[in-house]
């Protein structure tokens, strides 16, 4: 596995990581064990970085991590969690010191961490983006040693944008992948120049890059799939990438031919955005160690050649733009 550098991060992470979404339980239900193998997976793969948050089943992926990292030993991957979104209503006012220093102290005890190697706000308001008191906050924080470093995770390229003015931002997290290219353009260039660490999140558009769904595919109830398939819970963008279901389908059989001989659909998605080197690490996510396993390959896999980058700049333009470029 190799791994990525990004200067304001001062540390390197591994190409690809594992988004433990899915074990907390918004992807239908997950045991604990199936959740460990699955991490145990990905870290024996030579994966270094574990994306989390403090709402992934209300800090149950926190403790899953905890007691995996805690039965392993030896040295700690660099785990990367995130704030924000336990806030009820959620709005702007909330993102105050004393309510950062909560969540941060919560999801430090369910890691059993002595401090958080990163903190992440949690797609906040984008009224946060204009609140140096927030990042003055998170930078107190980093001075008392509850936090090694902290970053956003964000919705939209504008909020990534801004966000990178605070020297202090060390990572934006930001869906990135085939149906979501725009990200590449200004703000790739412009993070990439201030040593800004990028952590391409939904890498696999909620699985619809996978290749395997299909129009009878059915999720479970508490699946995010199932229930946030308009934006009901939150920003439609967070599934299939924001892609109309069956438009994404469509485009996923005419990206089929692409697919390089003797591997995947996944690990072309995957393969796809390690081409972009301002990208410093992807985390998709798995519920078994089948899947972890297989994410964690993609990174072995050759550059793929011009012509395919080209065949599916194309696709993209022609079929998916139109639904997303200009969202977010």
């Amino acid at each position: 596995m190799k791994t990525r550098n990004a200067a304001r991060l001062g540390t390197t992470l591994s190409e690809i990581g594992f988004g433990a979404w899915a074990i907390g339980g918004e992807w239908g239900e997950v045991s604990e064990a199936d959740a460990a193998a699955a991490l145990n997976a990905a870290l024996d793969a030579g994966t270094s970085v574990i994306d989390t948050a403090d709402v992934y089943g209300d800090g149950r992926s926190e403790r899953i991590i905890a007691k995996v990292l805690d039965a392993r030993g030896g040295t700690r991957p660099f785990v990367a969690t995130k704030a924000g979104r336990r806030l009820r209503p959620h709005l702007a006012d909330g993102y105050d010191e004393a309510n950062l220093r909560a969540f941060a102290e919560r999801s430090r005890e369910n890691l059993r961490a002595e401090r958080l190697d990163l903190l992440q706000l949690h797609c906040p308001p984008a009224e946060i983006y204009y609140r140096p008191s927030v990042f003055g906050a998170l930078e107190a924080m980093k001075s008392d040693g509850l936090i090694a470093a902290y970053g956003v995770s964000v919705e939209k390229v504008e909020e990534g944008l801004k966000a990178i003015e605070y020297p202090g931002v060390a990572s934006v997290q930001i869906i990135y992948n085939l149906f979501r290219q725009r990200p590449a353009a200004l703000f790739f260039r412009e993070a990439h120049a201030k040593g800004v660490a990028i952590i391409a999140r939904v890498p696999l558009a909620s699985g619809l890059l996978t290749g395997k769904l299909t129009r009878e595919s059915t999720f479970a109830p508490r699946d995010h799939r199932n229930f946030n398939r308009h934006g009901e819970a939150f920003d439609v963008g967070e599934t299939f990438a924001g892609v109309p279901y069956e438009e994404g389908l469509a485009t996923v059989d005419e990206l089929r031919p692409l697919v390089p001989a003797g591997t995947t659909m996944a690990a072309l998605a995957l393969r796809w955005i390690l081409m972009n080197e301002a990208v410093t690490t992807v985390i998709p996510g798995a519920r078994n160690a089948a899947q972890a396993g297989a994410n964690a390959s993609a990174a072995a896999l050759p550059a793929l050649p011009p012509a395919t980058m080209e065949a599916i700049a194309a696709i993209y333009r022609r079929r998916i733009a139109p639904f997303v470029h200009q969202r977010w």
